[in-house]
């Protein structure tokens, strides 16, 4: 079988959406691994490096065995793996929604506009705002979603700007997300701590901004579970 027709899989399992629009809706997660940003708040750092090929077959039997009509697909960076393509493809075919998660720093111009792409813009305090991808933005729909993780103040007045600048609420719905401090394991050099997410709504609050504030709700269920949630 071509190498194209694998994937390198971290985990599939079947759990409450915790983020975005959809948040508290079951859904099936199919991580890939693998990631060429090293995020400093990152909470899924275990997929840098794990993970084992799995046939695209393979993974849409496990995906589907849930019987929700739902998915995910995330990472790591699920973009950085060329047979994520036919993998979304896939899954079109098999699900009703079919969701992207991918960190903005990869261009979501081969993705099919079918596939809710949540392009999560990296604020400066990720480390990474150098890597973002600009052209996404030209490309979203109002069925995208766009998230900034923000850690500071400066993270906030960053994403401010950038949601002025781009006009993204009119293009699709945006979530501000306060960063949450990632499992001990994981936590890299310079990682910020986490921020309130009542300071970042009274902020929102005192600008009159129009996005919304996005907790990570599977933390709040199961705050002792890193995996599989």
């Amino acid at each position: 079988m071509p190498e194209s027709a694998h994937v390198r899989i971290n985990e599939v399992f079947h759990s409450i959406q915790g983020e975005g629009t959809r948040a508290g809706m079951p859904c099936v997660f199919v991580r890939l691994a693998g990631c060429p940003l090293r995020c400093t708040y990152c909470d899924t750092a275990y997929a840098f490096d794990e993970g084992r090929r799995m046939t695209l077959d393979e993974v849409f039997a496990a995906a589907t065995a849930f019987d929700c009509p739902r998915v995910e697909v995330t990472g790591g960076e699920p973009l950085a793996q060329p047979a994520v393509y036919p993998l979304l493809d896939g899954l079109l075919e098999r699900f009703k929604t079919v969701l992207l998660e991918t960190s903005g720093a990869v261009s979501i111009a081969r993705v099919d506009p079918r596939v809710v792409r949540i392009v999560d813009l990296k604020c400066p305090s990720s480390g990474e705002s150098a890597r973002n991808d600009w052209s996404n933005i030209a490309r979203l729909t109002p069925r995208d979603e766009v998230k900034f993780v923000i850690a500071t103040r400066a993270d906030y007045e960053w994403a401010v700007g950038v949601v002025g600048e781009h006009a993204l609420a009119a293009r699709c719905p945006v979530l501000f997300c306060p960063v949450t401090t990632p499992p001990r394991a994981d936590r890299r050099a310079g990682a910020p701590a986490a921020l309130d997410p009542a300071v970042l709504a009274g902020w929102m609050l005192a600008d009159r901004l129009d996005v919304r504030l996005g907790l990570q709700l599977h933390k709040m269920i199961w705050p002792d579970r890193q995996r599989g949630v």
